[in-house]
């Protein structure tokens, strides 16, 4: 579908009422529940989390986990990844350049721990949260149901499915005091008791408090439920995403290493140049078969294909006596097609006196990846790089400016390729878990996963084709005590890794074909309390420690092993108070060491606050009004492993109210940033800081029919 043939189609769903409240899976058969617009609404919290394949209670899980369920998301306002994670303990958000999500868990970024429905999401875009019903995120290494990565945690989102047996439309608009605007809806049809189909679909116009700031996003998602009998059910579904946005990569920092405040109006770009665009069309079908009330089978197939451009200038230098900000870029582009097949059996059975939860798995994916990169290149420096004194804007239109000496430049992204790869992956994995309840009040969990990979890289430039198989096991081991039914307390030991041609597979250059991979080992401790009021608190302990061999400087036929450890505390408190009022809140401690080939270097990783804090608070005031109120801490952070720019400590306010017109119709204000505070939420490197955006409101209108 043409780009415009996607607006036409958008103005159209704007005519109509859009996006409504979300179907949650209730318990461990999958039984789903449609909730209406109730400001005094359940929260539709479930029991089990999608991502980990068994029908295990959170409460009883040995890991760090949270989630964030269609009402919370709706409530909050959120329309991103990142407004999500700025609520949620242990991690934070980084820029990903200003064009991608980019999630910083436990201290280690990552723009490839994604998964959509437990099935990997690699790909480097925004992801829109319209078709969803919850966002899961779990903390530590995970690869025993994930794989290679998740070095940090993993972020895993569960889509809205068909559901038999009901009819309705849900439907949301929204406009902000930026002048965007957006509308979503969700249409369920059951034409007979073993179907259901279901759509759900997007527009949003995209504007900012950034000078040049705008986009649009589309997005659709039908899909269908078939009972194909009793015991087995088939789900389809197709999305294509086409979206168009501007790149801002920011603010430069100062001879004092901190943003400088005084540019929080300019952006450092050019305003016909950056910007990116993704197409994307994902399909997916699962099988789920249950043999009996013990033995369960699930199969998925997952293809996407994704082509995605991006191109950018951005402050790589400042010097702050001249006024002088020195202006780099390039061309990126991504043509990527991801097969993946995957199947589990879960069983639960006894031997003798011991309870067991069995998930035994396989999965084989295949990705192919054409990635290409161009240098900026001004005619008057013959470089990548030119010189531009501070302005705004800065002197630069469709890559024609005046630069620092008043001479007229020119960019040509044509002429200095940086890089042009081919690469070809081939993983195959295998897992079993076992859970074992020794006890009414003990259980064990232990399992380990195989996986084989295989990449063949093609450098197009040298004409260079390099290959790399790496064979790893990843254990994971868990101890559950109960003293009581909603009392846990638990330990764990996972581990993961991550191969040397990184999470984008872009190449495998100098030694690092020759390289094992990077491993991380994950100790952690915690308790986990659900009270009888339907609160929960949940804390932990942690140790991730990371293992990266390289090549020693003495002798480049040995390998040194360097260890670098992040530790760390979190808490979360989430649930009714009383039955008016509703509450979440997390904080997390952590701190780390970076260490070389000499040792500890006293270096602190950057992205890694000391301390982090979030709260958000709804209380029902009437049976139609009610309010929330929130507010999110972040401590200082390095930009740098060199620890020589600095990320400012902030807090932010935000605010909320609710009024139910009508049992299905909601009108909603949301309020962010309510002390208009100047902020700087996240940065890509030091002179690329994010500046946040000032007070701002969005109103919704959501209801359902």
């Amino acid at each position: 579908m043409t780009r415009l043939g996607n607006r036409l189609l958008s103005a159209t769903m704007l005519s109509m009422a859009l996006s409504g409240f979300a179907a949650m899976a209730d318990d461990a058969d999958d039984t789903l529940v449609q909730n209406t617009v109730e400001v005094t609404g359940n929260y539709l919290y479930t029991d089990q989390v999608n991502a980990l394949k068994t029908p295990t209670p959170i409460i009883d899980v040995p890991q760090s986990l949270s989630i964030v369920t269609a009402d919370q998301i709706a409530e909050q306002g959120f329309s991103s990844i990142g407004q999500i994670i700025e609520y949620t303990p242990g991690v934070s958000t980084s820029q990903g350049e200003g064009h991608r999500d980019a999630v910083v868990f436990r201290g280690v970024r990552s723009t490839a721990d994604f998964f959509l429905d437990g099935v990997r999401d690699d790909v480097q875009y925004y992801r829109p949260l319209y078709n969803l019903e919850q966002v899961e995120v779990l903390r530590g290494p995970n690869a025993l149901l994930f794989g290679r990565g998740g070095t940090g945690g993993i972020l895993n989102r569960v889509t809205k499915k068909g559901q038999i047996g009901e009819a309705f439309t849900g439907y949301q608009l929204g406009l902000n005091s930026f002048g965007g605007y957006n509308g979503q809806i969700d249409y369920n049809i059951s034409p007979n008791d073993t179907s259901a189909f279901r759509i759900n679909a997007m527009y949003e116009s995209l504007e900012g408090h950034r000078d040049f700031f705008e986009g649009d996003i589309f997005a659709v998602n039908p899909t269908a439920r078939f009972q194909l009998s009793p015991q087995t059910t088939l789900d389809v579904s197709y999305e294509y995403i086409d979206q168009e946005r501007f790149i801002d990569r920011g603010i430069p920092t100062g001879a004092d290493g901190r943003p400088v405040e005084a540019f929080e109006d300019i952006v450092f770009g050019d305003r016909d140049i950056n910007t990116t665009t993704l197409e994307a069309h994902i399909l997916r079908a699962a099988v789920s078969h249950t043999f009996s009330e013990n033995l369960k089978a699930n199969v998925s197939a997952f293809y996407g294909d994704y082509d995605k451009m991006y191109q950018n200038f951005y402050a790589a230098g400042y010097d702050p006596v001249t006024n002088i900000v020195t202006l780099d870029g390039y061309l990126d582009t991504t043509q990527r097609e991801n097969l993946i097949l995957s199947g589990n059996l879960i069983g639960q059975f006894q031997t003798g006196p011991l309870g067991h939860t069995v998930v035994a798995g396989a999965e084989y994916i295949d990705t192919t990846n054409n990635n290409d990169r161009y240098n900026s290149f001004f005619d008057q420096s013959a470089d990548d790089q030119e010189n531009f004194f501070v302005q705004r804007p800065i002197d630069l239109i469709n890559g024609v400016g005046t630069n620092a000496n008043g001479l007229t430049t020119t960019n040509d992204f044509t002429v200095d390729l940086n890089d042009d790869t081919h690469a070809s992956v081939d993983v195959f994995s295998a897992y079993v878990q076992d859970e074992i309840e020794i006890a009414d009040w003990l259980d064990v969990i232990v399992g380990a996963r195989f996986d084989r990979f295989e990449i063949e890289v093609l450098n197009v430039v040298a004409n260079d084709t390099r290959s790399r198989t790496d064979e790893e096991i990843s254990p994971r081991l868990g101890v559950v005590l109960k003293p009581q039914e909603n009392i846990s307390f638990y330990g764990s030991y996972s581990e993961t890794f991550l191969p040397r041609s990184g999470e984008q597979f872009a190449n495998i250059n100098g030694a690092n074909n020759a390289l094992d991979p990077d491993t991380f080992t994950n100790l952690e401790a915690g308790v986990k309390w659900d009270f009888a009021s339907g609160l929960s608190l949940t804390a932990a302990i942690f140790e991730i420690e990371q293992s990266s061999p390289q090549v020693a400087d003495n002798d480049p036929s040995t390998l040194d092993v360097i260890d670098s450890e992040i530790t760390g505390f979190e808490a979360q408190l989430q649930g009714y108070l009383t039955d008016d009022w509703f509450i979440t809140a997390g904080y997390s401690n952590l701190d780390g060491e970076i260490v070389n080939r000499s040792g500890p270097t006293g270096l602190r990783p950057r992205e890694l606050p000391e301390h982090m804090f979030s709260v958000w608070s709804t209380y029902q005031v009437t049976e139609a009004f009610g309010f929330g109120l929130g507010a999110t801490y972040q401590d200082e952070s390095f930009i740098d492993n060199g620890n020589n720019a600095v990320l400012p400590s902030y807090t932010r306010i935000d605010a909320a109210a609710f009024y139910d017109v009508s049992e299905t119709l909601r009108v909603q204000l949301n309020v962010e940033n309510a002390t208009d505070e100047l902020y700087f939420p996240n940065a890509h490197s030091t002179h690329q800081v994010t500046v946040g955006a000032p007070l701002n409101a969005r109103l919704s209108v959501i209801g359902r029919f």
